[in-house]
């Protein structure tokens, strides 16, 4: 649940104070289900609603994603508490779309019992990011798939399908502890 309020100015002239209060499943008892069914099941499950989705999907307010193998699309409206002090979204914020569709694309190949680490995020921002882009689409793809690493892409775009930004990703693909 995500809760967005406005308080009014006050006399003085001051600026509106807006406030968000956004909730989340603790992150364990997801973490739990990791090694007992493979990246593409996991992440389904989360699309239907099986298991939580991840704390900062909701921190960033990410409405659902399309997960399949090899390819995830994640999406978010832009928004204002997204925002920089020049007015558009602040790219910390757009890196993480980038980094959770190309992360989720690798994961999506991934079998039971094997994990997955971003070891590095090469991102191009190519035009601002307002509320104006309205509904953010960020599709991941991979690459390149080996043993130990992977090599995943994500592209950015506006409601309109204009690109907005583009990533590369490297990932370490390891064995999840047994317990």
């Amino acid at each position: 649940m995500t809760e967005t309020q406005q308080v009014p100015a006050d006399e003085a002239g001051a600026a509106p104070v807006r406030s968000r209060t956004f909730t989340w499943t603790d992150p364990a008892a997801t973490a739990a289900q990791v090694g007992s069914s493979s990246g593409l099941e996991m992440l389904l499950a989360m699309r239907d609603g099986l298991i939580p989705a991840p704390p900062i999907l909701q921190l960033v307010g990410a409405t659902g994603f399309e997960p399949e193998e090899g390819k995830v699309t994640v999406y978010m409206p832009a928004a204002e508490f997204h925002y920089n002090p020049l007015g558009s979204v602040h790219g910390g914020v757009i890196a993480t779309l980038l980094d959770t569709a190309a992360g989720c694309t690798v994961h999506s190949t991934l079998p039971a019992g094997v994990g997955y680490t971003s070891l590095d995020l090469m991102t191009r921002f190519i035009k601002p990011v307002t509320v104006d882009s309205g509904v953010l689409r960020c599709e991941g793809a991979i690459i390149s798939r080996g043993r130990r690493t992977a090599v995943a892409e994500s592209h950015l775009y506006d409601e309109r399908g204009k690109l907005l930004a583009h990533a590369t990703s490297t990932c370490l693909i390891f064995d999840l502890p047994t317990a």
